[in-house]
Protein backbone atom coordinates (compact mmCIF):
# COMPACT_ATOMS: atom_id res chain seq x y z
CA UNK A 1 0.00 0.00 0.00
CA UNK A 2 1.07 3.54 -1.01
CA UNK A 3 0.67 6.04 2.33
CA UNK A 4 -0.18 9.46 0.24
CA UNK A 5 -0.79 12.86 1.61
CA UNK A 6 -4.75 12.86 1.28
CA UNK A 7 -7.33 10.16 1.36
CA UNK A 8 -10.79 10.38 1.52
CA UNK A 9 -12.05 7.24 1.83
CA UNK A 10 -11.77 6.40 5.42
CA UNK A 11 -13.48 9.64 6.04
CA UNK A 12 -15.89 8.04 3.04
CA UNK A 13 -16.49 4.95 5.54
CA UNK A 14 -17.35 6.76 8.49
CA UNK A 15 -19.71 9.33 6.71
CA UNK A 16 -21.20 7.28 4.24
CA UNK A 17 -25.20 6.70 5.36
CA UNK A 18 -25.11 10.65 5.69
CA UNK A 19 -22.77 11.22 2.72
CA UNK A 20 -25.59 8.98 0.79
CA UNK A 21 -28.69 10.77 2.40
CA UNK A 22 -27.49 13.86 1.50
CA UNK A 23 -27.65 13.12 -2.38
CA UNK A 24 -31.02 11.41 -1.88
CA UNK A 25 -32.16 14.45 -0.38
CA UNK A 26 -31.59 16.86 -3.62
CA UNK A 27 -32.41 14.44 -6.18
CA UNK A 28 -36.07 14.07 -4.40
CA UNK A 29 -36.28 17.55 -3.62
CA UNK A 30 -37.20 18.65 -7.47
CA UNK A 31 -34.70 21.33 -7.85
CA UNK A 32 -31.23 20.12 -9.30
CA UNK A 33 -29.56 23.68 -9.66
CA UNK A 34 -29.24 26.01 -7.06
CA UNK A 35 -32.84 26.35 -4.70
CA UNK A 36 -33.01 25.02 -1.35
CA UNK A 37 -29.97 22.90 -0.70
CA UNK A 38 -27.58 25.66 -2.05
CA UNK A 39 -29.35 28.57 -0.14
CA UNK A 40 -29.31 25.89 3.03
CA UNK A 41 -25.59 26.09 2.72
CA UNK A 42 -25.12 29.59 1.99
CA UNK A 43 -27.12 30.61 4.87
CA UNK A 44 -25.13 28.45 6.96
CA UNK A 45 -21.51 28.87 5.70
CA UNK A 46 -22.41 32.69 6.31
CA UNK A 47 -23.95 32.61 9.86
CA UNK A 48 -20.82 30.10 10.52
CA UNK A 49 -18.53 33.46 10.05
CA UNK A 50 -20.76 35.60 11.62
CA UNK A 51 -21.29 37.78 8.03
CA UNK A 52 -24.40 38.53 5.96
CA UNK A 53 -23.94 36.65 2.86
CA UNK A 54 -21.94 33.20 1.36
CA UNK A 55 -22.77 32.99 -2.40
CA UNK A 56 -21.93 29.54 -3.67
CA UNK A 57 -20.12 28.83 -7.10
CA UNK A 58 -18.27 26.29 -8.82
CA UNK A 59 -14.94 25.95 -7.52
CA UNK A 60 -12.44 28.21 -6.26
CA UNK A 61 -10.78 29.46 -9.11
CA UNK A 62 -14.12 30.86 -9.68
CA UNK A 63 -14.51 32.06 -6.45
CA UNK A 64 -11.46 34.05 -6.62
CA UNK A 65 -12.46 36.08 -9.58
CA UNK A 66 -15.73 36.74 -8.66
CA UNK A 67 -14.47 37.52 -5.40
CA UNK A 68 -12.32 40.23 -7.01
CA UNK A 69 -14.59 40.92 -9.73
CA UNK A 70 -17.44 42.04 -7.23
CA UNK A 71 -14.54 44.21 -4.95
CA UNK A 72 -14.59 46.29 -8.17
CA UNK A 73 -10.99 44.73 -9.77
CA UNK A 74 -11.32 44.82 -13.70
CA UNK A 75 -8.80 44.88 -16.34
CA UNK A 76 -5.83 46.92 -16.17
CA UNK A 77 -5.72 47.15 -12.30
CA UNK A 78 -3.24 45.88 -10.28
CA UNK A 79 -3.54 43.21 -7.06
CA UNK A 80 -0.94 43.00 -4.99
CA UNK A 81 -0.56 38.98 -4.21
CA UNK A 82 2.37 36.40 -3.72
CA UNK A 83 3.68 33.83 -5.70
CA UNK A 84 4.16 30.90 -2.95
CA UNK A 85 0.59 30.27 -3.73
CA UNK A 86 -1.74 27.64 -5.32
CA UNK A 87 -1.47 28.72 -9.68
CA UNK A 88 -5.33 29.31 -9.35
CA UNK A 89 -4.94 32.35 -7.25
CA UNK A 90 -2.98 34.48 -10.13
CA UNK A 91 -5.21 32.48 -12.59
CA UNK A 92 -8.20 34.31 -11.52
CA UNK A 93 -6.72 37.96 -11.55
CA UNK A 94 -5.05 36.86 -15.13
CA UNK A 95 -9.01 36.22 -16.08
CA UNK A 96 -9.68 39.11 -15.21
CA UNK A 97 -7.30 40.95 -17.23
CA UNK A 98 -5.59 42.67 -14.31
CA UNK A 99 -2.27 42.34 -13.41
CA UNK A 100 -0.46 40.13 -10.29
CA UNK A 101 2.00 42.40 -8.49
CA UNK A 102 4.01 39.65 -5.99
CA UNK A 103 5.73 40.48 -2.56
CA UNK A 104 7.76 37.90 -0.99
CA UNK A 105 6.71 35.63 1.61
CA UNK A 106 7.95 36.03 5.50
CA UNK A 107 11.39 34.50 6.56
CA UNK A 108 9.49 33.03 9.75
CA UNK A 109 8.72 29.52 8.57
CA UNK A 110 5.69 30.52 8.31
CA UNK A 111 5.44 31.81 3.91
CA UNK A 112 2.64 33.46 4.76
CA UNK A 113 2.63 36.97 2.53
CA UNK A 114 4.95 39.85 4.18
CA UNK A 115 2.70 42.40 5.04
CA UNK A 116 5.46 45.07 5.57
CA UNK A 117 6.10 44.64 1.72
CA UNK A 118 3.20 45.05 0.46
CA UNK A 119 3.13 49.39 0.70
CA UNK A 120 5.90 49.87 -1.94
CA UNK A 121 4.02 47.88 -4.11
CA UNK A 122 0.74 49.92 -4.21
CA UNK A 123 0.56 51.48 -7.31
CA UNK A 124 -2.10 54.31 -8.65
CA UNK A 125 -3.26 51.67 -10.79
CA UNK A 126 -3.59 49.29 -7.82
CA UNK A 127 -6.96 48.38 -6.85
CA UNK A 128 -7.20 45.16 -4.21
CA UNK A 129 -4.57 43.72 -1.93
CA UNK A 130 -5.19 39.49 -2.34
CA UNK A 131 -3.72 38.04 0.60
CA UNK A 132 -3.54 34.05 0.64
CA UNK A 133 -4.20 32.56 4.11
CA UNK A 134 -1.65 29.68 3.76
CA UNK A 135 -1.77 25.98 4.97
CA UNK A 136 -4.09 26.89 7.57
CA UNK A 137 -2.92 29.71 9.25
CA UNK A 138 -3.97 33.72 8.60
CA UNK A 139 -1.80 36.31 6.84
CA UNK A 140 -0.76 39.16 9.46
CA UNK A 141 -4.83 41.48 8.91
CA UNK A 142 -4.44 44.15 10.91
CA UNK A 143 -1.70 46.38 9.87
CA UNK A 144 -3.24 44.87 6.12
CA UNK A 145 -6.59 46.47 6.27
CA UNK A 146 -5.19 49.66 7.87
CA UNK A 147 -2.98 49.88 4.74
CA UNK A 148 -5.34 48.98 2.88
CA UNK A 149 -7.96 51.63 3.98
CA UNK A 150 -5.19 54.72 3.77
CA UNK A 151 -4.49 53.74 0.11
CA UNK A 152 -7.89 53.22 -1.01
CA UNK A 153 -8.14 49.56 -2.22
CA UNK A 154 -10.07 46.54 -1.08
CA UNK A 155 -9.10 43.41 0.67
CA UNK A 156 -9.64 40.44 -0.93
CA UNK A 157 -8.88 37.43 1.46
CA UNK A 158 -7.82 33.61 -0.36
CA UNK A 159 -8.87 31.56 1.95
CA UNK A 160 -9.17 27.78 -0.46
CA UNK A 161 -6.69 26.85 2.54
CA UNK A 162 -7.55 28.43 5.77
CA UNK A 163 -11.51 26.91 6.86
CA UNK A 164 -12.10 27.66 10.46
CA UNK A 165 -8.45 29.28 10.77
CA UNK A 166 -9.01 32.29 13.26
CA UNK A 167 -6.37 35.17 13.71
CA UNK A 168 -6.53 37.10 17.13
CA UNK A 169 -9.81 35.23 17.57
CA UNK A 170 -11.60 36.22 13.79
CA UNK A 171 -11.82 33.78 11.33
CA UNK A 172 -10.63 34.00 7.56
CA UNK A 173 -12.55 35.39 5.23
CA UNK A 174 -13.95 38.30 7.86
CA UNK A 175 -11.62 40.73 7.37
CA UNK A 176 -11.96 42.10 3.44
CA UNK A 177 -14.18 43.14 1.47
CA UNK A 178 -14.98 39.67 -0.38
CA UNK A 179 -13.38 36.58 0.52
CA UNK A 180 -13.17 33.49 -1.46
CA UNK A 181 -13.49 29.66 -0.29
CA UNK A 182 -12.77 26.39 -2.73
CA UNK A 183 -14.29 22.99 -1.48
CA UNK A 184 -12.16 20.70 -3.50
CA UNK A 185 -12.33 17.61 -1.99
CA UNK A 186 -8.46 17.68 -0.21
CA UNK A 187 -9.23 20.79 1.78
CA UNK A 188 -10.54 21.33 5.25
CA UNK A 189 -13.85 21.54 4.40
CA UNK A 190 -14.31 19.45 1.36
CA UNK A 191 -16.81 18.58 -1.14
CA UNK A 192 -16.94 15.05 -3.50
CA UNK A 193 -16.44 17.07 -6.39
CA UNK A 194 -15.35 21.01 -7.13
CA UNK A 195 -17.12 23.84 -5.71
CA UNK A 196 -16.30 27.10 -4.05
CA UNK A 197 -18.12 30.51 -2.63
CA UNK A 198 -17.36 33.77 -1.98
CA UNK A 199 -18.19 35.43 1.36
CA UNK A 200 -19.13 38.97 2.33
CA UNK A 201 -20.68 41.63 4.83
CA UNK A 202 -21.07 44.17 1.73
CA UNK A 203 -24.91 43.60 0.20
CA UNK A 204 -23.41 45.00 -2.90
CA UNK A 205 -20.71 42.35 -3.21
CA UNK A 206 -23.50 39.55 -2.53
CA UNK A 207 -26.04 41.17 -5.48
CA UNK A 208 -22.85 41.57 -7.68
CA UNK A 209 -22.06 38.11 -6.95
CA UNK A 210 -25.52 36.34 -7.60
CA UNK A 211 -25.16 37.97 -10.54
CA UNK A 212 -21.82 37.35 -12.13
CA UNK A 213 -22.37 33.75 -10.79
CA UNK A 214 -25.17 32.95 -13.14
CA UNK A 215 -24.46 34.50 -16.67
CA UNK A 216 -24.90 38.40 -15.51
CA UNK A 217 -28.33 37.86 -15.51
CA UNK A 218 -29.91 41.02 -13.75
CA UNK A 219 -33.09 41.43 -13.80
CA UNK A 220 -35.01 38.70 -15.37
CA UNK A 221 -33.69 35.02 -16.25
CA UNK A 222 -33.24 34.55 -19.93
CA UNK A 223 -31.88 38.60 -20.45
CA UNK A 224 -28.14 39.30 -19.99
CA UNK A 225 -27.23 42.68 -19.30
CA UNK A 226 -23.67 42.71 -18.29
CA UNK A 227 -21.75 38.95 -19.50
CA UNK A 228 -20.58 36.49 -17.08
CA UNK A 229 -19.96 33.34 -15.80
CA UNK A 230 -21.89 30.36 -15.66
CA UNK A 231 -20.62 29.13 -12.26
CA UNK A 232 -23.21 28.01 -9.78
CA UNK A 233 -22.34 25.56 -6.60
CA UNK A 234 -23.75 22.04 -7.44
CA UNK A 235 -26.81 21.33 -4.93
CA UNK A 236 -25.55 17.78 -4.51
CA UNK A 237 -22.38 19.37 -2.88
CA UNK A 238 -24.20 22.34 -1.52
CA UNK A 239 -26.18 19.47 0.57
CA UNK A 240 -22.53 17.49 1.27
CA UNK A 241 -21.50 20.65 2.96
CA UNK A 242 -24.09 21.80 4.29
CA UNK A 243 -23.68 18.68 6.37
CA UNK A 244 -20.26 18.75 6.55
CA UNK A 245 -20.34 21.97 8.08
CA UNK A 246 -21.20 20.39 11.30
CA UNK A 247 -18.58 18.75 11.70
CA UNK A 248 -16.13 21.30 10.73
CA UNK A 249 -15.08 21.87 13.98
CA UNK A 250 -14.02 17.87 14.80
CA UNK A 251 -12.18 17.73 11.37
CA UNK A 252 -9.88 20.74 12.69
CA UNK A 253 -9.38 19.01 16.31
CA UNK A 254 -8.82 16.23 14.50
CA UNK A 255 -5.84 18.17 12.17
CA UNK A 256 -4.48 20.04 15.23
CA UNK A 257 -3.89 16.68 17.16
CA UNK A 258 -2.44 14.95 14.35
CA UNK A 259 -0.05 18.20 13.88
CA UNK A 260 1.11 18.08 17.58
CA UNK A 261 1.88 14.07 17.23
CA UNK A 262 3.99 14.96 14.38
CA UNK A 263 5.46 17.87 16.01
CA UNK A 264 6.17 15.74 19.17
CA UNK A 265 7.71 13.16 17.50
CA UNK A 266 9.77 15.40 14.80
CA UNK A 267 11.33 17.36 17.14
CA UNK A 268 15.02 17.79 17.68
CA UNK A 269 15.72 16.64 13.66
CA UNK A 270 17.50 18.89 11.46
CA UNK A 271 13.34 19.38 9.77
CA UNK A 272 12.30 22.82 10.21
CA UNK A 273 8.75 22.66 11.08
CA UNK A 274 5.72 24.12 10.70
CA UNK A 275 6.04 27.75 12.52
CA UNK A 276 2.67 29.21 13.91
CA UNK A 277 2.43 32.41 13.99
CA UNK A 278 1.73 35.30 16.62
CA UNK A 279 -2.32 35.16 17.50
CA UNK A 280 -3.24 32.61 14.40
CA UNK A 281 -4.75 29.35 15.54
CA UNK A 282 -3.86 26.81 12.58
CA UNK A 283 -5.98 24.64 11.10
CA UNK A 284 -3.64 22.44 8.88
CA UNK A 285 -4.77 21.94 5.67
CA UNK A 286 -0.78 20.94 5.42
CA UNK A 287 1.46 19.95 7.31
CA UNK A 288 4.86 21.51 5.58
CA UNK A 289 8.02 20.90 6.59
CA UNK A 290 11.72 21.62 5.08
CA UNK A 291 14.76 20.44 4.54
CA UNK A 292 17.69 21.56 2.27
CA UNK A 293 17.62 17.83 0.96
CA UNK A 294 14.10 17.58 0.01
CA UNK A 295 14.65 15.60 -3.11
CA UNK A 296 16.49 13.11 -1.53
CA UNK A 297 14.34 12.81 1.43
CA UNK A 298 10.94 12.82 -1.17
CA UNK A 299 13.13 10.11 -3.00
CA UNK A 300 13.93 7.75 -0.45
CA UNK A 301 10.61 7.62 1.22
CA UNK A 302 9.12 6.83 -1.74
CA UNK A 303 11.19 3.84 -2.17
CA UNK A 304 9.71 2.97 1.16
CA UNK A 305 6.06 3.48 -0.40
CA UNK A 306 5.26 6.76 1.07
CA UNK A 307 4.42 9.14 -1.95
CA UNK A 308 4.63 12.81 -0.49
CA UNK A 309 3.79 16.06 -2.21
CA UNK A 310 5.36 19.96 -2.44
CA UNK A 311 2.98 22.48 -1.84
CA UNK A 312 4.62 24.29 -4.06
CA UNK A 313 7.71 23.37 -6.45
CA UNK A 314 7.54 26.09 -8.83
CA UNK A 315 6.40 30.02 -7.68
CA UNK A 316 4.13 31.28 -9.84
CA UNK A 317 6.36 34.26 -11.48
CA UNK A 318 8.38 31.19 -12.65
CA UNK A 319 5.94 29.60 -14.42
CA UNK A 320 5.93 29.22 -18.88
CA UNK A 321 2.33 30.86 -18.32
CA UNK A 322 3.18 33.45 -16.30
CA UNK A 323 6.49 34.70 -18.23
CA UNK A 324 4.61 38.02 -19.77
CA UNK A 325 4.49 39.33 -16.22
CA UNK A 326 8.13 39.57 -16.51
CA UNK A 327 8.82 38.87 -12.73
CA UNK A 328 12.90 37.20 -12.75
CA UNK A 329 14.14 34.56 -10.75
CA UNK A 330 15.55 35.78 -7.66
CA UNK A 331 12.80 38.73 -7.66
CA UNK A 332 11.28 36.81 -4.48
CA UNK A 333 14.57 35.00 -2.90
CA UNK A 334 11.94 33.65 0.37
CA UNK A 335 9.51 32.07 -1.75
CA UNK A 336 12.35 30.89 -3.97
CA UNK A 337 14.69 29.64 -1.51
CA UNK A 338 11.48 28.10 0.23
CA UNK A 339 10.51 26.29 -3.06
CA UNK A 340 13.36 24.18 -2.87
CA UNK A 341 13.51 22.78 0.20
CA UNK A 342 9.17 22.29 1.58
CA UNK A 343 7.14 18.95 1.63
CA UNK A 344 4.03 18.48 3.12
CA UNK A 345 2.95 15.11 5.06
CA UNK A 346 0.23 13.03 5.40
CA UNK A 347 -2.46 15.40 6.65
CA UNK A 348 -6.23 14.66 6.89
CA UNK A 349 -8.76 14.17 10.34
CA UNK A 350 -8.99 10.51 9.52
CA UNK A 351 -5.39 9.52 9.10
CA UNK A 352 -4.52 6.91 11.72
CA UNK A 353 -2.11 6.63 14.34
CA UNK A 354 -0.65 3.72 12.93
CA UNK A 355 -0.01 5.01 9.30
CA UNK A 356 1.21 8.36 10.98
CA UNK A 357 3.98 6.44 13.46
CA UNK A 358 4.72 4.57 9.68
CA UNK A 359 5.51 7.84 8.40
CA UNK A 360 7.39 8.80 10.96
CA UNK A 361 9.53 6.12 11.61
CA UNK A 362 10.29 5.95 7.92
CA UNK A 363 10.91 9.47 8.15
CA UNK A 364 13.30 9.38 10.52
CA UNK A 365 15.24 6.62 9.61
CA UNK A 366 15.82 8.28 6.11
CA UNK A 367 16.89 11.63 7.94
CA UNK A 368 19.02 9.78 10.29
CA UNK A 369 20.95 7.88 6.85
CA UNK A 370 21.24 10.98 4.88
Amino acid sequence: MTIRVWDYLTEYGAEEADLLDAVRTVFASGQLVLGPAVEGFERAFADFHGVRHAVGVDNGTNAVELALRSAGVGPGDEVVTVSNTAAPTVVAIDAIGAVPVFVDVRDDDTYLMDVAQVRDAITPRTRAVLPVHLYGQCVEMEPLTTLAAEAGIAVVEDCAQAHAARHHGRLAGTFGRTAAYSFYPTKVLGAYGDGGAVLTDDDEAAARTRRLRYYGMERTYYVVERPALNSRLDAVQAEILRRKLGRLDDYVAARREVARRYDEALAGTDLVLPAVAPGNEHSYYLYVVRHPERDLVLKHLAERGIALTVSYPWPVHTMSGFAHLGVPRGSLPVTEAAAEEIFSLPMYPHLSPEIQDTVIENLLDVLRDL
